[in-house]
């Protein structure tokens, strides 16, 4: 009988190949966890700390270095991190030297509420406790807070933050009811009556015109309220 010795040949690499992989996928599963590091992604990374999601890990799940790689459930520690109500997004991953890794996006306030209770309004428009560890500088939301009244502050805030001159002199939206809102500029002494949040486009570019003309005439000191309520014009009370 004549041998295929090539076949046999095959037959071992094969045998060889999957014995070298088994080996090492076992040496993997048995490699320990070195360190523990946490990342911060993006500008937004104020309102928690290092020291406090390694607080939240360990709370759940104890020491994690010097643990067996095998043992860690990755998709199940990034929910415990997004549990946190300062954590936008979150990815953990385990590099090939043992390293644990955190990727972490925190929430961006845009505006504070200021009332019964106090707490921030962030970039999706959902509400975010205040941090301990930092207070954000954006406009104070004042007034009649209600579900209504805070998704129309919302709309605000997302349109101000889209302007730079408006973003850096909107200091504060005060809530009369709904569909009466007022905003409150860094420099100036009058009350800007924006009404709803319908056509915004216009009553700012409304405005915007109006403050470039009395900044010209060096008369912005002279107006008490600013109304933008009012089809395509600006009407004015002076002091």
């Amino acid at each position: 009988m004549r041998i295929n010795w090539d076949y046999i040949k095959l037959t071992v690499l094969l045998v060889a190949v999957v014995a070298l992989y088994g080996f090492a996928d076992q040496r993997n599963e048995q490699r320990m966890v070195k360190n523990v590091t946490v990342k911060f992604v993006g500008e937004n990374s104020l309102y928690l700390t290092e020291d406090a999601v390694n607080k939240l890990l360990i709370q759940n799940y104890g020491p994690l270095e010097n643990r067996p790689k095998e043992q860690l459930v990755l998709n199940a520690i990034e929910e415990v991190i997004l549990s946190n109500d300062m954590v936008k997004n979150a990815q953990v991953y385990l590099t090939v030297n043992g390293e644990l890794v955190s990727k972490i996006v925190q929430r961006k306030p845009i505006g504070r509420i200021e009332g019964a209770s106090k707490f921030y309004l962030d970039d999706q428009g959902e509400r975010m406790p205040l941090s301990k560890h930092h207070s954000a500088r954006v406009p104070i939301i004042t007034g009649k807070i209600t579900g209504k009244t805070l998704e129309d502050a919302y709309v605000i805030l997302d349109y101000i933050n889209k302007d730079d001159f408006l973003r850096k002199n909107v200091i504060g939206i005060h809530i009369l009811e709904e569909e009466k809102y007022q905003l409150k500029f860094r420099m100036e002494n009058f009350v800007v009556n924006l009404g709803g949040v319908d056509n915004l486009n216009k009553k700012f570019s409304n405005f915007m015109a109006f403050y470039a003309k009395a900044a010209k005439d060096n008369s912005l000191e002279d107006y008490a309220t600013v109304s933008l309520e009012f089809n395509n014009q600006v009407v004015c009370t002076k002091i």
